[in-house]
Parts: C-alpha cells; structure tokens; sequence
C-alpha cells in the first residue's frame, strides 16, 4: 500500500493541475470506487472549484472554493489509493480505469485501480478526524508522540503502524526506521526509553522524507504518480525485502519474521 511518500508525491504532481479548476463531469465506471456514497458522486461534484489538495499521513483530499479549511465538518473529496490506486492526469486505455473525471481548462483525472481498494468519497472531512498527525506535518510534536508510543504494550514496529499515534508510516518504512534507528521490532514499546523513542520517530522522518525526494519507493507499475513515473527509494531500502542479504552497518544477513501478521525484516546483530 502506498504510504506517506507516495501519496504526498501524488499530491504534488497532483496540484497544479487541479487548484482553480471546476468539475464538469464526473462518470463512475466501477461501484467499488465510489461504495460509501448514497448521491451520484457527479451532483456532489459538478460546478465544485478546488480550493487545494491537502493530506494527512496516507489520507489525501480535495479542498474546495467556498468550504472553511478549518472546519472539520467540511466536505472535500477523499481520494484513497488503497493498494493499487493510481490518479493519472490525461486520458488512460487501462482496463482498471475505475473514475474518469473533467475539469475546466480540458483538464481530465483518470482514476485506475486494479484490485479497486481505493476509492473516491465526498465526505465530511471529520471522517479521518481520528488520524493522527503525520511526523513530517509542521504541527508534529515528536517529544509527545514519543511519550504516546511508549504507552503502547505491543512490539514496537505495530505501534509504529498504528494509525492514530503517527500517521503515513506503514510497512516499509517502518522496517526502514526501525533499522536506522538500530530498534529491534520485536522489542516491546512500554520498555523504550524517551530518548530512544525520539530518536526512532526521528529517523521515520528522515527516512520518509529522503524517500519522497526520490519520489517515494515502487516495486511494480501498481504505484506511480501521475504522469506515470515510478519511485526510486526501494534502490535505497536498507532493511525491507532484503531477508537474506547482508545488513550495510555490519555485514550480518538480514532476517525476516512475521509480528501482527506484517512482514518484517531487520539485522539480528545491530538492531
């Protein structure tokens, strides 16, 4: 599933070309990538003027003209990649072509999605109030999170997945912060010391943050942004799919096991 650096990725390609254009149609082409939504998402969206394309950990969203960014009863669009969401700018031959939109300007957003788990709401933005805010938001306080993961009485990499403590950090790059920050998974959150914990949700910044300038990390075409492009972070991974390998801080190879039914790989040495 995509994670924090993809979908902001997305976003960015996303938004030039869509802040100040209106919806002059909207076709579904698959019920999936609309369930949810009890009104025809075309009389939701037609003559709609977006105001911004925002996110929040793997939440992204249209804002609208005339609609408080403040308020969180607003209605914005979600737009929710799932596993194999792609939002393309221009028109798409995909069989997976799920949501096809025209905006003003000649403007068209093709929503292609293969396993059709992603999908496009409008909804009140209150919908994701409970998500947490994402480590690289400028309101993220790190020294109070830190506090919040050492509450948690579970292994450290599944409260790091948890949603609602920090948002945006899902498999990979908790494997990949987990290593930087020479964590071993397994270890249990409650028995991290704060400075520890700091420096564990630092290094999740640093690593998501150098994966979004390589736009993010692609294993297969289901990811890319909107023109099309793949992300280069997996030539970077350090820890994440490479059970087996050798570790590059010690040399030790690199182990894999399975904690709250997540693959997880790590150095049994140096971790």
């Amino acid at each position: 599933m995509p994670e924090l650096p993809e979908v902001e990725s997305v976003r960015r390609g996303l938004e030039p070309h869509v802040v100040g254009r209106t919806f002059e149609s909207v076709q579904v082409l698959h019920p999936r990538a609309n369930r949810g939504q009890d009104e025809p998402l075309s009389g939701l969206l037609i003559g709609k003027e977006v105001a911004a394309v925002a996110r929040r950990g793997k939440f992204m969203w249209l804002e609208f003209v005339g609609e408080d960014s403040m308020d969180p009863h607003r209605d914005v669009l979600f737009i929710h990649l799932g596993m194999s969401g792609q939002v393309r700018i221009g028109t798409t031959d995909s069989p997976h072509l799920r949501i096809s939109a025209q905006l003003s300007g000649g403007v068209e957003l093709s929503f292609v999605d293969q396993r059709t788990f992603g999908y496009w709401l409008y909804a009140p933005w209150a919908k994701i109030s409970h998500i947490g805010i994402d480590p690289l938001e400028p309101d993220f306080d790190i020294v109070a999170t830190a506090r919040r993961l050492r509450a948690k009485k579970t292994a450290v990499k599944t409260a790091l997945l948890d949603q609602t403590l920090a948002s945006g950090i899902g498999n990979i790059y908790a494997d990949e912060s987990l290593w930087a920050a020479q964590i071993p998974p397994r270890k249990r959150a409650s028995t991290l010391r704060q400075k520890d914990a700091v420096a564990l949700l630092e290094a999740a910044q640093e690593v998501m943050a150098a994966a979004l300038k390589v736009g993010g990390t692609s294993f297969d075409s289901l990811y890319v942004n909107v023109n099309g492009e793949s992300g280069y972070f997996s030539r970077s991974l350090a820890a994440y799919g490479r059970a087996g390998q050798p570790c590059q801080r010690c040399g030790t190879p690199l182990e894999r096991c399975v904690i709250s039914g997540r693959s997880t790989h790590f150095c049994p040495h140096c971790q």
